[in-house]
């Protein structure tokens, strides 16, 4: 067989060849040239033996895929089929075909031989990404180790106490298989490097440890002096932590000599235990202490628990029991923490209870406008039948049905504040109006009250006839209670002369029982009745001075109340508890007192309504 004309393969079959190369790398031995010993093996196979070899060889792992069988199968199937493609040219160009015009064509069987030549090069390319992959982690290992004894190299302090770890660098860096043969050299001269610098340091290290030791030695004993002044911290806790950061120093300083290593250990774990036992007992401490507060907030709770919301029903009340509920919540504040597990949970039920407090006042007041609208809606009322009957002529049956509107009023119950004064003025002028028309057309009686003017002046001489210096006590006395009922007894005067002849009587009164000694409350009651004898029938003006007095009866009970339950919660254990219980009581009397006072003299225009 003559030798293969090169120049004569297809395209595909030279990029073939160089995939070929790829795959085996470097033969074990070039090409021979087909000769005569070879062609009784050509003349044995077939393509379609050739691929069955192939395929088998294909399903192999790829390290037992040699380059050498891949190359003899190659050159014999392409042997054959460049025979088949030489016979179907000269077969072309005798049909009289131009030879430049020859194009072979399509053969299956060369098709799967390059799929199955392209599965073998991708298992040979895998296999090499591997075998780089693990020489390339071989590397890394190698120069971390290289790394970890520059890195020892440089720590003075440690070389000894790292040598045997040295070592075992050593051992492993020799175990590791081969790195990439580019990076070798280099890679076994850093290590060289590296040892020898390790080593070199290791015996400088040996002459500076006695110098080591004892600058350790001074530093732990520094930190014993401190550990010395912290026994002496007022604050427990800043001492602990102080502590905590001198036990890190420690760690962190290196070994003292063997003789005095214990010695100072042992100091130093003494005084760390102090401080402990210290830190521990202000914890014991403060859990005491915890437990009192919660005593306190039990105590707080149980105590506002026990006020009764649903007696309360005037704004006097509600306003006193504020005052109650805002005392204990600063009472709360003044009080520290309880245990964690009990203070959400009694601060929750302490404001369980201020806000079921607080909804019920919200409730009472909206229920108090609701009432005091209504009341308003009253009033108006009255001062719109009142407005209807101050024009009216019939003085005596009017001035029965205005009194009897003035009854009303007193009936019905408050209104708010913005529009009491405006609707009392209204109704008030209404009965002003009516009482005035009627006075001056009811002349006559002027006459009556000049001669009830002379009969007091009279009455004012004979009170200044009584003489307390030479007269007996008891006769003055009665002589000035018989002109006084004279007095009461006694009409109207004319107006212009009304408060004259008032301050008079009232002056001479006053001077008589401050020299007889009568009693000053039995003196304003006296001149109370007597400014009501002036008064006389003037309904209107009796309305007011009554609903004047019971807003002072109401302020005054009010005032009571809150005197008595601040009684209520003095403590008896408190140094001044005696000094203000005797206070506290003697304004409770005479709280009482003007109450009192105060009842008689609305009695007094009451009988006279």
């Amino acid at each position: 067989m003559e030798p293969r004309d090169t120049s004569m393969l297809p395209a595909e079959e030279a990029n073939d060849q160089t995939l070929n190369e790829e795959v085996i790398q470097t033969p074990s031995e070039p090409m021979q040239m087909e000769s005569e010993s070879t062609q009784p093996q050509h003349e044995s196979a077939t393509k379609e033996s050739i691929l069955e070899e192939l395929k088998t060889l294909a399903q192999k792992d790829a390290p037992d895929i040699t380059p050498d069988e891949v190359s003899r199968l190659k050159q014999q199937f392409y042997a054959l089929r460049n025979e088949e493609q030489r016979i179907e040219r000269e077969a072309f160009i005798a049909a009289g075909n131009q030879p430049e015009a020859f194009s072979p064509g399509t053969d299956e069987a060369e098709e799967t031989f390059k799929t199955l030549i392209a599965t073998i090069k991708e298992k040979k390319a895998e296999q090499r990404a591997a075998l780089e992959a693990q020489l390339q982690a071989n590397y890394d290992r190698k120069k971390a180790i290289v790394e970890k004894l520059i890195e020892m190299s440089g720590d003075a302090d440690n070389v000894n106490r790292v040598f045997p770890q040295v070592r075992e660098l050593q051992t492993e860096f020799k175990e590791i298989g081969e790195v990439p043969a580019q990076l070798s050299a280099d890679l076994w001269k850093s290590y060289q490097d590296a040892v020898e610098r390790f080593y070199d340091q290791l015996k400088i290290n040996k002459e500076l440890r006695d110098y080591d030791f004892k600058k350790n030695l001074s530093e732990k004993e520094a930190i014993v002096a401190e550990a010395e002044k912290l026994q002496t911290e007022e604050d427990v806790i800043a001492a602990f932590r102080r502590l905590q950061d001198l036990h890190e120093q420690w760690r962190g300083i290196g070994p003292v000599p063997k003789e005095v290593r214990e010695e100072i250990w042992s100091k130093f774990k003494d005084l760390s235990a102090n401080i402990n036992k210290r830190y521990q007992a202000f914890f014991e401490e403060r859990k005491a202490k915890e437990r009192e507060n919660e005593e306190a907030k039990t105590a707080i709770c149980e105590r506002v628990e026990a006020y009764d919301f649903a007696s309360l029903n005037t704004y006097a009340a509600w306003d006193e029991m504020t005052k109650l509920i805002i005392a204990a919540q600063e009472d709360w504040k003044k009080i520290g923490y309880a245990s964690r597990k009990s203070n959400n949970a009694l601060f929750s039920r302490f404001r369980e209870t201020c806000d079921k407090f607080f909804t019920a006042k919200a409730e009472f007041f909206r229920q108090m406008k609701d009432l005091l609208a209504k009341n308003l809606e009253k009033k108006i009322a009255l001062c719109e039948r009142a407005e209807a009957l101050k024009d009216s002529t019939e003085w005596r049956k009017t001035a029965d049905e205005l009194a009897a509107l003035q009854k009303e009023w007193k009936t019905i119950g408050a209104v708010a504040k913005k529009h009491s004064d405006q609707v009392w003025h209204r109704f008030l002028a209404a009965c002003d109006y009516f009482f005035e028309q009627k006075k001056k057309n009811t002349s006559g009686t002027r006459r009556t009250e000049r001669a009830n003017l002379e009969q007091k002046r009279e009455i004012i001489d004979r009170l200044k006839a009584i003489d307390p210096a030479t007269a007996d006590r008891e006769e003055a006395i009665k002589a000035v209670k018989d002109l006084q009922a004279e007095w009461q007894s006694v009409g109207h005067v004319p107006f212009a002369e009304k408060d004259n002849i008032y301050e008079a009587y009232r002056a001479v009164v006053n001077d008589l029982y401050g020299k007889l000694d009568m009693s000053q409350r039995g003196s304003r009651m006296a001149s109370f009745e007597t400014t009501i004898a002036e008064i006389g029938n003037d309904q209107n003006r009796l309305y007011r001075e009554r609903e004047r007095l019971a807003r002072i009866h109401e302020q005054r009970c009010n005032e009571l109340i809150t005197y008595e339950n601040n009684m209520s919660f003095l403590s008896a254990k408190s140094k001044n508890a005696d000094s203000m219980m005797r206070d506290m009581q003697r304004r409770v009397q005479r709280l009482k007192d003007d109450i009192a006072d105060l009842e008689k003299k609305i009695k007094v225009i009451d009988s006279k309504l």
